[in-house]
């Protein structure tokens, strides 16, 4: 299989280290296009594949190409593009708030893949939600998905409408984990304890409450209550947590993103 990455910023680098991990792709098969000279120095040494400033030339020989580009940036790199992709090749879609319609349109190309994931696919561990237009047969379906699982897991969808949701759930939510390990780590200093031993603590901690989720198949709920003693200090924090509206605070910052990734995609 023959990758091209029209962007070499960090998600691109996480899905092509990826590719080469799960021996998808040769590093000879692989090109990037990228406009900064000193990212495509770093992307060549560090992973001995092709780069190059012209976008055209790196997508011409591409079983698939993938768009890593910011939102802003798509509109001219559609246009350098515009009937240039074959049929045969698929085209893979990690830009925020890009419908299929609007790739679709501006590249002249039927065969669209949008893809939502996040940034722990940076370590093999992200969660990517994805869709594809009609034009995309079980071939580049089955494709997309080998490359997707080598980033985390991967979840298709044949209803376009819950890339917005994932964009606010999936997609922003290690934002919200990392406020709320910030904010654990900043309440052991408060109380008195060192900021290294603070940080071990509370990261091994949220390390080890989402593995016993996934591994127990529990709800949160039943694990919660399994650490909640009547009267004791967890149902005084929880109490706190609750009294200044934390539980509903996450609801309304997801559906804060929801609908902001809407309007982005209205334009």
């Amino acid at each position: 299989m023959k990758v091209a990455f029209i962007g070499g910023g960090k998600m691109a680098e996480a899905i092509l280290h990826g590719v080469l991990s799960g021996k998808l792709a040769d590093s000879g098969d692989i090109s990037v296009g990228e406009p900064l000279a000193e990212r495509r120095k770093y992307l060549t040494t560090q992973f001995g594949i092709n780069t190059d400033p012209d976008n055209r030339k790196i997508a011409k020989q591409a079983d698939l190409v993938v768009f890593a580009v910011k939102p802003q940036d798509l509109g001219s790199v559609m246009g350098q593009l515009n009937g240039c992709l074959d049929p045969t090749q698929a085209v893979l879609s990690i830009v925020a708030g890009a419908k299929m319609d609007t790739l679709s349109n501006g590249l002249g190309h039927q065969s669209v893949v949008r893809v939502m994931p996040n940034t722990p696919a940076q370590i093999g561990a992200g969660m990517t939600l994805w869709t594809c237009s009609e034009g995309v047969d079980e071939a580049r379906r089955e494709m997309t998905k080998s490359v997707l699982g080598t980033i985390g897991k991967e979840i298709y969808v044949s209803d376009e409408k819950y890339m917005d949701m994932a964009t606010a759930l999936s997609a922003s939510g290690p934002a919200y984990v990392f406020l709320f390990i910030e904010a654990l780590i900043d309440a052991g200093v408060y109380v008195g304890m060192p900021r290294d031993m603070a940080r071990t603590l509370a990261l091994q901690t949220v390390f080890g409450s989402a593995k016993l989720v996934i591994d127990s198949g529990m709800h949160p709920a039943e694990l919660k209550d399994m650490v909640v003693s009547p009267g004791g200090t967890t149902a005084e924090a929880l109490r706190v947590l609750e009294d200044e509206g934390v539980p509903a605070a996450i609801v309304s910052a997801v559906d804060a993103a929801y609908k902001k990734s809407v309007r982005l995609g209205q334009g």
